[in-house]
């Protein structure tokens, strides 16, 4: 719309809208009734994107069919009438679907307390998304898997089943929803890598879990431990107390050494056997990260530099 003024634009397009029409659609309707109203803003925009659906429906775009949710119906409604009006009864076209709606009724958007949940890995990380997923409520759960995944509905109903059942293991149906979920979005590469993060974060993954590092691994709970870098002369062959003060996650050396002896020091997972443990060349994933770990629970990430 850059070619056209706001004059322009209201004697031009504005003049084909009838408020009567316009104040008639359920999305204005609700909205004028809801505590918060509705602003001049929100109650015009069904022009602009009835002009938009019209401008997209020339050369050389020639588009005939607009889909959207369910509360998009009065705008894609709009756009059909006046691309009717000003292009000599062009016919297009609206498609709507049902709303995805958590239990208090709000409709799952980009607007959530959460933030939006992007498809793609350069917006939102796998885990990120296999996360977010796994803390869905236990009232949204069942609904979810069976509008977002492929799961057969019999199958859908056992999982249900079976997080209901006396002495279940927590959060069953949502792992399943956010394994389904990821796989479809991010594949079988991506699943994996945010079940190994997931194993890494989780507090009390030692020992055997020290298999699931990696670095894309690592990377993907970057944003949710606290961090530190170092130069490798300074881990590298040094005793894991001095590495674990000089990272910040313990006070003093002193009080690292006490951590060590007492059961409460680990690399990567697995607990350090001794005071006198060093870091070695293994020990630094790909050559350029560490996780360190005070208890099971207060983890650290060290990006290591030459």
């Amino acid at each position: 719309m850059g070619g056209i003024t706001f004059l322009d634009f209201l004697r031009e397009v504005g003049k084909h809208a009838r408020i009567s029409t316009m104040l008639a659609k359920d999305s204005v309707r609700s909205r004028l009734a809801s505590e918060d109203g509705l602003s001049f803003t929100e109650f015009t925009y069904q022009l602009l994107q009835a002009y938009d659906f019209m401008h997209l429906s020339d050369a050389p775009h020639h588009v005939r069919v607009q889909a959207g949710g369910s509360d998009q119906w009065g705008n894609i409604t709009a756009g059909i009438e006046l691309t009717r009006k000003l292009r000599g009864g062009r016919s297009v076209h609206g498609l709507v679907f049902p709303l995805l709606t958590r239990s208090d009724g709000k409709k799952v958007g980009k607007s959530d307390a959460g933030g939006a949940t992007w498809l793609t890995a350069a917006k939102l990380s796998p885990y990120e998304f296999y996360q977010h997923l796994f803390r869905v409520p236990d009232a949204d759960v069942v609904p979810f898997l069976r509008c977002m995944t492929f799961l057969p509905l019999d199958e859908v109903d056992a999982v249900a089943a079976a997080a209901g059942a006396a002495g279940a293991v927590p959060n069953v149906a949502q792992r399943r929803l956010a394994e389904e979920v990821t796989r479809l979005v991010h594949g079988e590469a991506g699943l994996a890598t945010a079940l190994a993060a997931t194993a890494v974060a989780a507090p009390g993954r030692t020992g055997d879990a020290a298999v699931a590092l990696s670095g894309a691994a690592l990377e993907a709970i970057a944003a949710d431990v606290p961090g530190a870098v170092l130069g490798r002369a300074a881990v590298v062959g040094r005793p894991v107390a001095d590495v674990m003060a000089a990272a910040g996650l313990q006070k003093s050396k002193g009080e690292a050494k006490r951590l060590i002896k007492n059961g409460g020091g680990y690399v990567n997972n697995a607990k350090v056997p001794g005071v006198d443990a060093v870091v070695t060349d293994a020990d630094v994933i790909e050559g350029r990260l560490l996780l360190l770990g005070a208890g099971k629970k207060n983890k650290m990430l060290v990006r290591v530099e030459p």
